[in-house]
């Protein structure tokens, strides 16, 4: 009995002991005073501060204590003006993706919308030099394809037909006086035969009628108005018994076979074109085939209203697939040149400011203001502002800059320029998916 209750103190005593240690070791271990708790604080904003724990308004995160009895903390290291700190955990919430600038030799694309039109070289107005009437018409409806020398309609002038009958005169005239010894006599009907030609060769009578009616010896009453050279009846104005003069447009022809495309390329790219610069065309009604050009001319004024400068190509048009008025897309290609670029995603670019954050490590992101120069595909480049390898976020900066200029705004507002702290108080913060965390 003494023996059991010997054994029984004991267990007792090393119960109490394990107990003691289980429940107070923590909070007042041997030697160490009880540490107190002054407040919380928003890791990210040490300047907000509770006196009770919990999750901080403004990004979510957990506050986390301050003891009383704690060594004093190091000094904050001063962060550049917009610069944040975010947690590597928080950065993977928002997704922060990271690249860095760099020298690339680019191909720069210009891209403008252009018009098919009418090579204006190539265009003629088919008119009668006499006055007369149509008598039948052979080109008779507008879009006609016709050939050069082919006949278009065939005309009636009473002008024509007495210099007709003139020139014939003068044929017999020299015919008979082919063997009269006086010399003077010959070379004036020679002549008379030369005026009447010239004559009915002014009224634009070929050179195949006129042998005709010199074969013949009879007089063409109805003479033909021939094609100046191939192409398409742009417009026709000739129909038969239709009085004429040397005023009437009979027809307008257009030689297709080569034609003109008017680019519309903005003031601020006007520089990156030249004269004699290839150039391609694609068209949405025909997916996939391409049409090669060079620049033939580039018109001397912008439009006012568009802010566009007008830029000529030529394009050969084999086919005839690029018809008048059809719309496409030109592009210039400008050369290759070597730039320092970055993303275009890289670049917060408000209009009349470009920025890029850099990554200055251990979480913390600078913003730094550039200058930007052209883009090609999804590069752009960089004028200023960035040095060759520095790291800078691509993905997940615009809800960085909302927390930069959340700072901007209620930390270091006292210190932030007068027109930075009106653009951060108007812009404000947006909710930042994922910032909350789960309790």
């Amino acid at each position: 009995m003494k023996r059991f209750a010997v054994v029984f103190l004991i267990a007792a005593a090393f119960a109490g002991g394990y107990v003691y240690a289980r429940w107070f070791g923590k909070t007042a271990p041997a030697g160490a005073p009880a540490r107190k708790i002054l407040y919380w604080v928003d890791p990210m904003h040490p300047q907000y501060k509770s006196d009770k724990p919990g999750i901080a308004p403004d990004c979510g995160m957990k506050l986390e204590p301050v003891y009383a009895e704690a060594a004093p903390a190091a000094a904050p290291e001063a962060l550049p003006p917009g610069a944040v700190r975010i947690a590597p955990e928080k950065q993977q919430l928002i997704g922060v993706a990271f690249g860095a600038a760099q020298y690339e030799t680019v191909t720069d694309t210009l891209r403008a919308a252009a018009r098919v039109t009418l090579d204006e070289t190539r265009i003629s107005k088919v008119q009668s030099r006499l006055e007369g009437w149509i008598d039948k018409v052979f080109a008779d409806f507008t879009g006609r394809q016709v050939r050069q020398g082919e006949p278009l309609l065939t005309i009636y002038s009473p002008e024509a037909l007495a210099t007709q009958q003139e020139y014939l005169l003068a044929l017999r005239a020299q015919g008979a006086m082919s063997g009269n010894p006086v010399h003077e006599m010959t070379e004036s009907t020679a002549n008379l035969v030369a005026a009447a030609r010239k004559r009915l060769d002014l009224f634009d009578i070929g050179a195949r009628q006129l042998d005709e009616i010199a074969r013949t010896g009879q007089p063409v009453e109805n003479l033909t108005i021939e094609a100046p050279f191939s192409g398409f009846i742009m417009e026709r104005n000739a129909y038969p018994k239709q009085h004429v003069t040397p005023e009437t447009v009979l027809y307008t022809v257009a030689d297709l076979s080569t034609v003109w495309v008017v680019a519309d390329v903005y003031e601020y790219e006007s520089a990156a074109v030249r004269l004699d610069q290839p150039a391609t065309l694609t068209l949405p009604s025909a997916p996939g085939r391409v049409f090669r050009g060079r620049v033939s001319y580039i018109l001397p004024q912008v439009d006012p209203a568009t802010r566009t400068l007008k830029v000529r190509l030529a394009f050969s048009n084999p086919g005839f697939a690029l018809k008048p008025d059809m719309y496409g897309e030109v592009q210039f290609q400008t050369g290759g040149a070597r730039r320092m670029v970055v993303p275009q995603s890289a670049v917060l670019n408000s209009g009349d400011r470009q920025v890029v954050f850099l990554d200055r490590g251990a979480g913390v992101f600078e913003p730094r203001e550039v200058k930007i120069g052209v883009q090609s595909g999804d590069r752009i480049e960089i004028l200023s502002g960035l040095q060759p390898g520095e790291r800078i976020v691509t993905s997940g900066n615009f809800l960085i800059d909302s927390e930069s200029q959340l700072k901007a705004a209620a930390g270091d507002a006292g210190n932030a320029p007068k027109g930075r702290q009106q653009e951060s108080g108007a812009k404000g913060m947006p909710d930042m998916p994922g910032m909350e965390e789960e309790e």
